[in-house]
Formats: C-alpha cells, sequence, structure tokens
C-alpha cells in the first residue's frame, strides 16, 4: 500500500510542466492510463490534501478523455446548471453524449441537471450509465447518494455513500455524513 502512495503523491504532487506536449512521447506514460492508478491511491490516500489533489487530476482526466471539443461543450453546460439554467444545460451535455457516448463525466453532470428539471428518472438512467462505463466515478456515487435521500430512499443513500467511500474515504463530510446516514437507516449513531 506505501508503495501506491508514494507513486500516487509522485503523480499527482509532480510538476506538470511536462504535460502539455502537443505530441504524445512514447517513452512517457499516457496520462489517461494514470486514471486506475490515481483512483487506487485516492483510496489508500494519506491526508485530505492529497486526497483533494487526487481528486482534482482524475477529474481533470475524466474530462480530457473526451477531447476538447467535449470540454468546451461540457463547460458551457455546467455554466449553464451553475446559472440556474437546467434545461439549456441538459441540451449541452445532450449535445456532448452525442459527441462522446462513453464519456462517463457527461453522464454525470447530466445526471444533475436532469435532477435540477426534475427528471428524476433521467438522472438516475444517467448515473448507471456513468458507472457502467467508470464504477469508480465517485461524483456519480454522491450525486446517487443526493438524489436517494431527496427521494427518501435512505438505504440506497447509505449504501451509495458507503460505496463512495470505498473508493474516496477522504470525501468532503465523509464520517458525518456516514453517521447521519446510518442513523436515519439504523436508528443509532456508529
Amino acid at each position: 500500500m506505501r508503495l501506491i502512495v508514494l507513486a500516487v503523491a509522485t503523480l499527482v504532487l509532480a510538476p506538470q510542466a511536462g504535460r502539455a506536449q502537443t505530441r504524445p512521447d512514447p517513452a512517457k506514460p499516457d496520462p489517461k492510463a494514470d486514471i486506475g492508478l490515481l483512483l487506487d491511491g485516492l483510496a489508500v490516500a494519506p491526508s485530505d490534501d492529497v486526497a483533494a489533489r487526487l481528486e482534482q487530476r482524475i477529474a481533470t482526466l475524466w474530462l480530457q478523455k473526451g477531447g476538447p471539443t467535449a470540454a468546451m461543450m461540457m463547460s458551457r453546460g455546467q455554466r449553464n446548471l451553475q446559472g440556474g439554467d437546467a434545461k439549456e444545460a441538459v441540451g449541452d451535455l445532450d449535445s456532448v453524449l452525442v459527441l462522446e457516448p462513453d464519456l462517463a463525466t457527461a453522464f454525470v453532470r447530466r445526471a444533475a441537471a436532469r435532477f435540477d428539471t426534475g427528471d428524476i428518472s433521467g438522472a438516475l438512467r444517467d448515473l448507471q450509465e456513468a458507472l457502467k462505463r467508470e464504477p469508480r466515478q465517485f461524483e456519480a456515487l454522491k450525486t446517487l447518494s443526493r438524489i436517494a435521500e431527496t427521494q427518501g430512499n435512505m438505504p440506497a443513500a447509505l449504501t451509495a455513500w458507503r460505496k463512495l467511500l470505498e473508493i474516496d474515504p477522504h470525501t468532503a463530510n465523509a464520517q458525518s455524513r456516514l453517521q447521519e446516514l446510518t442513523k436515519a437507516v439504523e436508528g443509532e449513531d456508529t
């Protein structure tokens, strides 16, 4: 485990200057291939700070899987969602998924937008698709837990949260939310 943490810390904390090349260097590993290692490291991260850096790096790599056009369209969808125009965000993210139908991050963001429009079943379908493509998509599990809780399905909210903690034990409010959900389901503090 220590070796994984050391390797991950090196990947995350190393300067990013060499990664901005226009042509890939065959002697250097593909950053997209680093996602699995980074996710392994996230599960054993030694601190909240290292975990936050890992989360950011993983999210960046997931976004880059779609290429620059998809990234631009995802940014527009995110701006619309944050600006309160969830319907427009759904349309933007529909376009991303036409271009990149296997981009798990786009499914997660569209799920959030659909949830904000009241399309709960559509949001849940999108989260299932995201997790089918990337079973360790921690944002999908956070969103799934949130949706289940708003629907009053506390056992499902707890299950999703526990799965999230297997992947990312340093996620924000990890233990307090676990205690709240556990109490709601089991009727006792943990």
